[in-house]
């Protein structure tokens, strides 16, 4: 794709006491060789002033500083506004635990200008540690259970089969947007905080008439998790990601799910649920049993906000 002058990206990256993995990404970013481009980073709220540290390691960032920590959703959606109150004509969102390969932008940005319909581009992801397995391919997305499925999840690089390079949602890990689609569709709900929100975005994006496509050529690694990991007597994920994933997953059912598919997928995951507080009363984890009980709880009884993709 030959440089076009109107087409600027802004990358948000939101940062929450990730310091390290924030750096790691910020240093990879400067090989990026897109002209174009400007990185936002949103510090949440961080401890031990790692909003001033980035600031001062990376001057060429342009820094946004919550008060609280407004999670992924929050975060992303002040990215979001700066972007588009600055014009850029495409926002790529990026997780702060990601490494990026120095053409992945502009190999994205082609696939994305190579159809009029392209609302939405994500690039293969693979595990960062080990750079041949891939984490995600996009997904896809089974409405008569309401589940949404990673495609090529943890499967050799080299092994997986590219069937289509169509996508029924992409992941928020890295997930470059344009100008239109986000104008037809808004922000990110912040009903989610975190979790499941790229699944409700992409649905919403697609309903609105816009594609969504893999850029396969188009390369990253991630640590996968690296917020939420907390070893601890509960286990290394803390029961804060199992509440949000309970919950979430019915709020998406919720939204998108109509007629017979709303109760198969509400059952559907009731009995899985029930299977991980099963679990988790076996193994004496009663943080995370709590956890899910009050995410799937809140999942179903939440009051929702129809100005956000209610179908």
């Amino acid at each position: 794709m030959d440089s076009i002058p109107d087409i600027r990206v802004a990358i948000i990256l939101v940062n929450w006491n990730g310091l390290d993995f924030t750096q790691a990404c910020l240093d990879s970013l400067r090989k990026v060789d897109f002209p174009n481009f400007q990185v936002f980073v949103v510090d949440n709220a961080s401890q031990n002033k790692e909003a001033e540290v980035l600031k001062s390691a990376f001057s060429e960032i342009e820094l946004i500083q919550s008060r609280k920590n407004r999670g992924f959703t929050g975060g992303n959606n002040l990215g979001i506004q700066a972007a588009l109150d600055q014009g850029f004509s495409h926002v790529l969102l990026l997780n702060n635990d990601t490494l990026v390969e120095p053409d992945f932008l502009k190999k994205m940005m082609d696939t994305m200008q190579s159809a009029p319909k392209l609302g939405v581009v994500q690039p293969m992801i693979c595990f960062l540690h080990d750079h041949g397995r891939i984490w995600s391919a996009g997904g896809r997305w089974k409405a008569w259970l309401g589940r949404a499925v990673t495609l090529g999840d943890r499967t050799k690089l080299l092994d997986y089969k590219l069937e289509t390079s169509k996508l029924d949602w992409a992941t928020g890990c890295a997930l470059l947007i344009s100008k239109e689609a986000l104008e037809a569709v808004g922000p990110l709900d912040d009903n989610f905080f975190a979790y499941f929100e790229d699944v409700d975005w992409s649905l919403r994006i697609r309903k609105a008439g816009f594609e969504i496509a893999l850029c396969a050529a188009a390369k990253i690694y991630h640590e996968a998790g690296a917020s939420s990991k907390k070893p601890g007597k509960e286990g290394v994920l803390s029961p804060r990601v199992f509440y949000f994933h309970s919950r979430n997953q019915f709020y998406l059912i919720r939204k998108h799910c109509r007629g017979l598919a709303f109760f198969l997928a509400a059952g559907y995951h009731s009995l899985r649920f029930s299977g991980w507080m099963f679990y988790f009363l076996l193994r004496g984890r009663f943080g995370k049993l709590r956890a899910v009980f009050d995410g799937v709880r809140d999942g179903m009884t939440d009051t929702l906000d129809r100005t956000k993709g209610w179908r």
